[in-house]
């Protein structure tokens, strides 16, 4: 009965403040300063400009905009903080500086609304650059209270579901998404500095293929047709380098219909490249060049801490996966004389495997069991199964494997490349292959083979190594946020009833 009291309490005091702000805005609107009327306002500074620039012998005049966070209000003269995109300033009122109709204005003003003043910059007492308010003008008035300053936005589920208050009450979270911006802008210049083009290719596509992924499907209902939203970019990229741009990249979003938890989300952002005339090793150069390099334009050095673990940027193992499997799990890939034996080996390991699997499924499942979660610092698990990679090439003198690569950080995989796959045969065969194991395993799928890329490939497509990595994993690392949730700025919810 009690915790029911303390509700209807908060839920009348929330109703209460409701009634007041409104009343406000009416009070306001009936003498003819109706905020929301007003279109623009003149910033000349921001908040961190104005402690940068500061001197006493100089002190700087300036015109800033933002939102009251903290004030205490003192008789005729008072002090409140004004946060812009920039961060908060401390500002300092008085009535004989702005006038008794402007300074009685600003009383009744609340926390959470937004003004512009102009003023110039001081140090006050205690050291603190502030700006000394000449003029104050309300912009916008807030009708919603914003949560109580100590205890702030924490609950999770409802951070992410009101983004916009979760900005305005934790300063870490606005910087984590600066951090996101400046993350792909470093991706970007570093890509386009090495000669690669950025593209578009199509989010909506006219068939499922035979990936593992699953689509959102739609129906375009002029043509009359089924449609997808996209699942990789791959193939139209691909293309591309069959016509003649050899090196180009798109930094994409990706919808999966798929489950959720802190590493998926079902519209998630990858950057797929793809160059020509190199292969899978000149892919892990690039990798390990641009992750070194974003650590320490991102974070100060290649050394990163990732949820308590020190992370090393600037140095990748490198491994096979027969080496890694032998390594962690005690299984030699070589000694097994057939896939009867492979299956013997997994079953002395307790790994469960299909009654038909091969040794490269074998090694596969190993992989998952007993690797994976051993990789703690950056390693890449290079020549994977053909049973797995069906858009990369076989390797010449074991075709049993193909140029593939994956990467791991911290026990998760970061990134996916090629030596990409250019026979035509093969790849139609490959293709045809993985549709039928589909159908099989679900009669009623829409996937088809993609005839139109075999026909790409069959005008040439020169050896190519392609790369394909999450952004928002990559966020998570460089920003240190345990969960995809904390670096898309509005995540896939389920609503609210």
């Amino acid at each position: 009965m009690a915790e029911n009291r303390e509700v209807l309490n908060e839920e009348e005091q929330l109703n209460d403040i409701l009634k007041v702000r409104r009343e406000k805005l009416a009070t306001l609107v009936a003498e003819g300063h109706d905020p929301f009327t007003l279109t623009k306002y003149k910033v000349t500074d921001y908040a961190a400009g104005i402690k940068e620039k500061h001197t006493d012998e100089n002190p700087l005049q300036a015109a800033v905009a933002g939102r009251i966070m903290s004030r205490r209000i003192m008789g005729k003269a008072s002090f409140f903080h004004l946060q812009d995109s920039t961060g908060t300033i401390q500002c300092y009122i008085r009535r004989d500086d702005v006038g008794e109709d402007a300074y009685a204005g600003f009383k009744k003003m609340d926390i959470g609304d937004i003004v512009g003043l102009s003023g110039f910059s001081f140090v006050t007492k205690t050291g603190e650059i502030s700006l000394h308010c000449q003029s104050i003008t309300l912009l916008a008035k807030s009708l919603l209270p914003l949560p109580e300053k100590f205890h702030g936005l924490k609950d999770n589920d409802l951070r992410y579901r009101q983004r916009y208050v979760d900005l305005i009450m934790n300063p870490d979270v606005r910087d984590t998404f600066v951090k996101r911006s400046r993350i792909l802008k470093e991706i970007r210049a570093y890509l386009d500095g090495k000669g690669f083009l950025e593209v578009d290719t199509p989010i909506l596509v006219p068939l499922e293929i035979g990936s593992a992924a699953r689509p959102f499907k739609t129906h375009h209902n002029t043509l009359d047709m089924d449609m997808y939203l996209r699942v990789e970019t791959e193939l139209y990229l691909k293309r591309l380098i069959v016509g003649g741009l050899h090196r180009v990249y798109e930094v994409g979003r990706i919808f999966r219909n798929e489950g959720m938890d802190p590493k998926h989300n079902p519209e998630f952002t990858s950057i797929e490249l793809y160059q020509a005339f190199t292969d899978y090793y000149g892919m892990m150069d690039l990798v390990e060049e641009l992750y070194g390099m974003l650590a320490v334009k991102i974070c100060g050095s290649s050394v990163i801490t990732y949820q308590g673990q020190q992370i090393d940027l600037g140095h990748f193992e490198r491994l096979t996966m027969v080496e890694a499997v032998k390594k962690y799990a005690g299984c030699d890939y070589n000694e097994w004389a057939d896939d009867a034996a492979a299956r013997a080996c997994a079953a002395q390991k307790h790994v469960e495997v299909p009654v038909d699997a091969t040794k490269g499924t074998v090694l596969l499942e190993l992989f998952d069991a007993f690797v994976e979660d051993k990789l703690i610092q950056p390693t890449f698990i290079y020549d994977y199964p053909v049973e797995n990679s069906p858009l990369a090439k076989r390797k010449p003198d074991n075709p049993a494997f193909t140029e593939r690569f994956e990467y791991f950080i911290n026990c998760t995989e970061y990134g996916n490349a090629f030596s990409e796959l250019n026979d035509p045969i093969d790849q139609k065969q490959r293709f045809e292959r993985q549709i039928a194991a589909k159908r099989a395993e679900e009669p009623d799928t829409g996937a088809e083979v993609d005839y139109d890329y075999i026909t790409a490939l069959e005008y040439g497509l020169p050896p190519t190594g392609g790369l394909g990595f999450g952004v928002d994993r990559l966020v998570m690392l460089l920003t240190d946020s345990p969960s995809i949730r904390d670096v898309l700025l509005f995540p896939t919810m389920k609503p609210i009833d």
